[in-house]
């Protein structure tokens, strides 16, 4: 019976609207509800709680078909997982490298053979572990991912699982789509699942986001394009035959395997095999190889480059333009353009003007319904598929019947949307608030899980009754508003033009924040009175592998001005240039150094009380620091694992930064390096101190970094004299005996010593860090570092608050490098105080500082000569030894060289020369150090009062010498060879 206007309207009633409720509920019934994971506690807490994964299902990616969000559960051995399983059932088994037990495919294996079926995927920080030559046991998991701190990957992966499970039922079921994605890397696989995949989900919202409720919307999702993971061309094969009548489109990588051999080809050879048997269906090549790009041109391929800088967009064009998730476009059957739909309203509004021969044109080709269910719309796809205009009298019927249907799809249900900061019920005392759904970037995710494991430690807070152990008051401005404010101004893209730091952060000053989040700033800025850190806490920043230490900025404003909207206008221009330190030169180089991809990161922003008290015009905490878990240079009874700390008097600026601070290790705080005779400690003990000036009467933008001043020690001597708390930092120099005493002494010189604190115990702090230190080590599963400041204000309970965690990466020396007397014989360069292990054997350039005692007043000079030396080395992809005297990475210019990262990006090794006028130990608590350590680069020290020498004589007959006003740069007839025992901090630099 033919479909008229008189009857359509009851025929879809009960086909449409009956039939969709019971099809939804129908798929995707394999759900993966248990987790269990094997690593970390740290690792743990970031999958489970950062973002709150639950709520990220539901929330942010607006209903990722897991209306039940799935249960993570966690243990931390390999024999727990196996005694669990014997238990129990879980859907899904995630395995982590741990820094004890750094082989992940020995795990999966055991767990794959007491239970095959079960699902077993690595995740690890980066692809070492993942280099696996072991086939056995490399393919005794279902696949590899690497953990780049982005939650998105979890759900990524969770969803990739969950299509393998229902792809069979749901394509025979409901028709549903399929793309398969074939590609062996775990760096790209990680990389481009999670945009595959949003992509997916946000082309799918376009339509329902406006139309369904919670509920239902959650059970429509489950309709949308599954992908399918291959790795190999067989895989590719079989799958596409298998799904071969639903498949939406393929991408593919260009190299994999074919019958168990790497063939660079694979690609080509897979895509022939589609054209000849489904060549309608849309194809993507994927390469890190420029050459394919022509090879694939000449046979009409697709092609995009995986390391393009435009990646994402050009996978989001294929999406949009190849696969139908991109507008609707109305034709002529000649290919010319009428018109555009972007979402099912606006196709509704149009199908009445559309000339019936177009109609007639989309109709009997399908293209509505393989628009439609791209979007997930399958019951509205699959009826008007199963339709032909033979079924209608005349074509105008037939597009009313459409129109009728998009109608009544489109005025569904509605839905709403809950977030964390509460405008109508904000309290101040609330120790972590969140504004967004994305994620809470690296730094906050420190605080956020070190935050409850310190307020539930009962005997830490036993043990230190009278002081206050805890973490600062904390807002954090999530992911999601940085990728809003980029879009709304323009800036994606920022990375493609050619802009100065001083441009950019021009850009970013002017641009506008989102106007919610600038209404709940003002909210809360209206109630908080304190001075407040601003700082930032992108995705990449305190990773296991890269933290990024101190690349983005920080910024810290007193908050005191009467006027709310002043002190807004501050908060929200530091938000902004915090954002904008995401492009700056230092981040731009240190990504391209470790190739990570820029466009990939995201930045959340941490709002933070600042520790201190007011102490006259500043404001400053008494004492600030770093402290580490692992000590690379101990000396006397010290041991690694004992740690080492840096503090020092005011903001923590003066360790990070490299300058004048005293350094212990919490198990032995009598022993310090730096303070071994009168002299030294005279020469070595701090000089200037960061306060916050508080009554500054120019209105100063945070820009200009004014705020936080350095200021000499004397300047707060008055204070001092006033308050107990400051005196006990304090000793006095008698210049008529020479003679220092552990006591502030007004008529003398007084000069910083901690002795109060770290002789007399006044207060605890080598007990408060090694327990700290030992909790924080415990929980993250690695050596840590942490950032802390003390509060000693009279009056009230002295407090030690933890202000950053972030672990630390050392680099366990498996292999054993000897040194032989033939080796220090023969080397022009030899330390028994290094850092790194193994054999470098690809350097063929030196850059020395061609004065060892030079003048203190031109460091800044040869800082920006090293700058330009190297950014020429990097152009010729050149790495190179560096050498100079002095404490590398120092903002102070009389301990050396004041370079930033940016400045030496190209280095692989390091040698710094202690000398007579320039003599000081490594700043282990410097960001400089810690992105070194980070970055696996040789850290040689060569000291005069040590069993280690140089002879750069060796240097000038081996090699071609290039003068410049401040450097000589060596180029080597052959690379050198440098020799790194991790055991014994041993290193020799053979020539």
């Amino acid at each position: 019976m033919k479909i008229t206007e008189k009857n359509y309207e009851k025929y879809f009633d009960r086909e449409f609207f009956e039939s969709s409720f019971k099809i939804f509920h129908e798929l995707m019934p394999n759900k993966i509800r248990e987790i269990l994971l094997v690593s970390s506690p740290y690792d743990a807490f970031i999958l489970e709680e950062d973002g709150r994964l639950a709520e990220r299902i539901v929330n942010e990616y607006k209903g990722l078909n897991l209306s039940s969000p799935p249960k993570l559960t966690w243990v931390s051995s390999s024999e727990e997982a196996l005694v669990l399983l014997s238990k129990k059932n879980f859907d899904l088994a995630i395995t982590m490298p741990r820094y004890d037990d750094p082989d992940p495919y020995y795990l999966g294996n055991k767990l794959k053979k007491n239970h095959p079926e079960l699902p077993v995927l690595v995740l690890a920080h980066d692809t070492v572990p993942l280099a696996k030559k072991d086939i056995n046991f490399s393919s005794s998991v279902n696949n590899s991912f690497v953990w780049n701190g982005n939650t998105d990957l979890l759900l990524a992966i969770i969803k990739s699982v969950e299509d393998e499970m229902n792809v069979s039922s749901d394509t025979k079921k409901a028709k549903v789509r399929v793309i398969i994605f074939v590609e062996d890397s775990p760096t790209y696989l990680s990389s481009l699942l999670p945009v595959l995949y949003k992509e997916i989900v946000l082309q799918t919202q376009a339509v329902i986001e406006e139309s369904l409720n919670e509920e239902e919307r959650l059970l429509r999702m489950r309709a949308r394009p599954k992908i399918i993971l291959a790795k190999s061309y067989e895989e590719a094969e079989h799958k596409f035959r298998l799904y071969k009548n639903y498949i939406l489109g393929i991408i593919s990588d260009t190299n994999f395997k074919i019958k168990n051999k790497e063939a660079n080809n694979a690609g080509f050879q897979l895509n022939e095999l589609i054209r000849k048997e489904a060549p309608e269906k849309p194809f993507l090549l994927l390469s890190n190889e420029e050459t394919n790009r022509e090879k694939a041109k000449k046979k009409s391929i697709l092609f995009v480059n995986k390391n393009a800088p435009n990646l994402h967009s050009e996978i989001r064009r294929f999406f949009t333009k190849n696969l139908a998730f991109g507008e609707f476009i109305f034709r002529y059957p000649d290919g010319k353009e009428i018109t555009r739909a972007s979402n099912l309203r606006e196709m509704e509004k149009l199908l009445p003007s559309i000339p019936n021969e177009s109609f007639q044109f989309h109709a009997n080709g399908n293209h509505f319904s393989t628009w439609l269910i791209a979007r997930s719309e399958v019951v509205l796809a699959s009826i008007i598929r199963s339709l032909s205009l033979s079924d209608f009298d005349t074509v105008e019927g037939a597009k009313r019947i459409m129109i009728y249907c998009l109608n009544r799809r489109r005025y569904g249900h509605q839905k709403g949307i809950v977030t964390d900061f509460s405008f109508t019920n904000f309290d101040p005392d609330t120790d972590f608030i969140k504004i967004g759904k994305g994620s809470l970037g690296g730094k906050a995710r420190g605080l956020a899980f070190i935050t409850p494991l310190l307020q539930k430690n009962k005997n830490i807070h036993k043990k230190y009754e009278r002081i206050k152990i805890k973490t600062p008051k904390t807002l954090v401005i999530s992911t999601e508003y940085f990728d809003i404010f980029l879009d709304n101004n323009n800036l994606k893209n920022i990375c493609d033009k050619k802009l100065n730091d001083s441009n950019i952060i021009d850009l970013f000053i002017k641009a506008k924040l989102p106007l919610n989040l600038e209404k709940n700033l003002k909210h809360y800025i209206e109630q908080i009175k304190y001075p407040l850190a601003i700082r930032s806490s992108s995705l990449f920043e305190d990773s296991h592998t890269h933290p990024f230490a101190g690349i983005y900025n920080t910024y810290i404003i007193p908050n005191n001005i009467p006027e709310t909207t002043k002190r807004l206008q501050q908060l929200l221009e530091a938000v902004k240039k915090v954002y904008a330190s995401t492009y700056l030169q230092a981040s731009k180089n240190l990504s391209k150094s470790i190739s990570q991809r820029i466009e990939e990161e995201k930045m959340a922003v941490i709002i933070q009380q600042a520790v201190g008290c007011k102490y006259g015009e500043y404001f400053f905490p008494a004492i600030s620091g770093v402290a580490q878990s692992y000590n690379f240079y101990p000396i006397s009874r010290m041991k690694p694992e004992e740690g080492i700390a840096n503090i020092a008097l005011g903001f923590g600026k003066t360790v990070v930064e490299g300058e004048n601070s005293l350094r212990f290790s919490p198990e032995h705080p009598q022993i310090m390096p730096n303070f071994t005779t009168v002299d030294d400690i005279l020469k070595n003990s701090q000089k200037n101190l960061f306060a916050l000036n508080m009554f500054s009467k120019k209105n100063i933008s945070p820009a200009t970094k004014q705020y936080l001043q350095k200021i000499e020690i004397e300047e707060i001597f008055n204070e001092v004299s006033k308050g107990k708390e400051l005196r006990e930092l304090f000793s006095s120099y008698s210049v008529h005996d020479h003679r220092i005493t552990d006591a502030y002494n007004s008529k003398n010189l007084n000069i910083i010593t901690f002795a109060n604190i770290l002789k007399y115990n006044e207060f605890p702090l080598p007990e408060i860090l090694k327990d700290i230190l030992h909790i924080c080590r415990t929980a993250m599963g690695s050596p840590v570092e942490i950032e802390f400041a003390i509060n000693l204000k009279k009056q009230t309970i002295p407090e030690f608050i933890l202000l950053q965690i972030r672990p630390m990466t050392v680099q366990k020396s498996n292999t054993k490098t000897e040194i032989t007397p033939k080796d220090i014989k023969e080397a022009f360069c030899y330390s028994e105080q290094s850092m790194g292990n193994g054999i470098i054997s690809d350097i063929s350039n030196i850059v020395l500082i061609s004065q060892t005692d030079f003048v203190t007043n031109d460091s800044n000079k040869i800082a920006s000569e090293i700058s330009k030396i190297n950014h020429k080395l990097i152009k010729e992809n050149k790495r190179y030894l560096l050498i100079g005297p002095g404490r590398w990475g120092s903002s102070d210019k009389h301990l050396g060289i004041p370079v930033k990262w940016s400045d030496i990006s190209g280095v692989k090794a390091i040698v710094e020369l202690n000398t007579e006028t320039v003599n000081t130990e490594p700043s282990q608590g410097s960001h400089f150090f810690h992105n070194i350590c980070s970055m696996g680069i040789a850290y040689i020290t060569v000291s005069a009062n040590q069993n280690s020498f140089i002879n750069l004589k060796k240097i000038s007959t081996k090699a071609t010498l290039k003068e410049y006003k401040y450097l000589q740069h060596f180029q080597l007839n052959k690379p050198l060879k440098i020799k790194l025992n991790g055991r014994n901090s041993q290193a020799a630099i053979i020539v």
